[in-house]
């Protein structure tokens, strides 16, 4: 039996984070966020580290751990709800770059007692992970192992891994790459979790890449309600979900931003090899609050993409549906 740890919190991951850029020119971090800003937007995929050196390493993680710490928290919080007992006891973060997504998975199941080893191929990026860890309150970040991996088609995982985190990191990959990381992590894990910009290109990645966990055996917790195909019209639309993210006084200086935060737009799938109930729909868009009604827009089971109009009529799901958010299942987890 392990003693809970105390969990990191993004606040926590924005202490960590805060001397990152001493030294650094302002002038060549903002050139370095400019080029990562194109990587981030899938327009180059490559097969070669975007992450160079330490200058690109710190502008990174200034400008994205804590919008890719929210959204994979995001995610694994649907993860959670679905299968509100599973425990993963050890972790692989692919990919992983400066372990944003480490700090999720630790924040996530805060009783601890996992393992967590980050794969990346930039040198740069474990080093810096490695430095921001040993600021972090819980265990197994201190004790991760970081493992320099090329993320290339002969890549091979352990046989056998409980959770699987790949975040960010499918638009840097060639077609073969990318269909060589997924189906290494269908291979390998009780459940994986994929995660893309909110982009109509991030989201066509994570639909492929879930039509390819599909074909391997595993089943669809979310944010589908079933595991048969999208129902969106590639072209048409795309579905992506957002999360709240505070940005520091280092945030915004190093994104050239005012505001106190920011929606980071997101797409992902969770799949799992162990059975969990779907949920019986997912809130596709912001709900459309009117005068004594809600309309929500979901995607079904049965019913593909449809909007259900909820009225005061509806008494107890009224009152649910206006307080009903986008990326929300539906109707609420008590209603189920």
């Amino acid at each position: 039996m392990h003693a809970p740890h105390a969990a990191p919190t993004a606040e926590t991951l924005r202490t960590a984070l805060a001397g990152l850029l001493d030294g650094l020119p302002p002038r060549q971090a903002a050139q370095a966020v400019d080029r990562l800003i194109a990587n981030y937007r899938g327009r180059t995929p490559t097969d070669a580290p975007v992450l160079r050196d330490r200058s690109d390493v710190a502008a990174y993680a200034a400008y994205r751990m804590p919008a890719t710490f929210e959204a994979v928290r995001a995610a694994l919080d649907a993860l959670r709800e679905r299968a509100p007992e599973w425990v993963p006891a050890s972790h692989l973060d692919i990919g992983g770059g400066t372990g944003a997504a480490s700090w999720a998975v630790a924040a996530a199941w805060p009783e601890g007692g996992h393992t967590t080893t980050v794969l990346d191929w930039a040198e740069p990026a474990l080093a810096l992970g490695r430095e921001l860890t040993r600021r972090s309150p819980a265990a197994p970040l201190r004790e991760a192992r970081w493992q320099r991996r090329a993320l290339t088609a002969d890549l091979a995982l352990p046989d056998a891994t409980d959770l699987v985190t790949v975040s960010y990191v499918l638009g840097e990959l060639t077609a073969a790459d990318r269909g060589a990381v997924v189906g290494e992590a269908a291979r390998t894990a009780r459940a994986v979790v994929l995660v893309e910009p909110g982009t109509p290109d991030g989201y066509l990645r994570i639909r492929e890449a879930r039509d390819q966990l599909v074909a391997a055996g595993l089943h669809i917790l979310a944010p589908c309600p079933h595991s048969a195909a999208c129902p969106i019209e590639p072209g048409a639309d795309w579905c992506h979900f957002a999360a709240r993210v505070s940005r520091s006084s280092l945030h915004r200086q190093v994104k050239g931003g005012s505001l106190g935060h920011e929606d980071e737009k997101f797409a992902y799938v969770v799949a799992t090899r162990f059975p969990a109930p779907a949920p019986a729909a997912r809130v596709t868009r912001h709900p459309q609050t009117r005068k004594g009604q809600v309309l929500l827009d979901l995607c079904t089971p049965d019913e593909g993409l449809t909007r259900h109009t909820v009225t005061k009529r509806h008494g107890p799901l009224y009152r649910a549906a206006r307080d009903t958010a986008w990326g929300d299942t539906w109707p609420p987890q008590e209603n189920d």
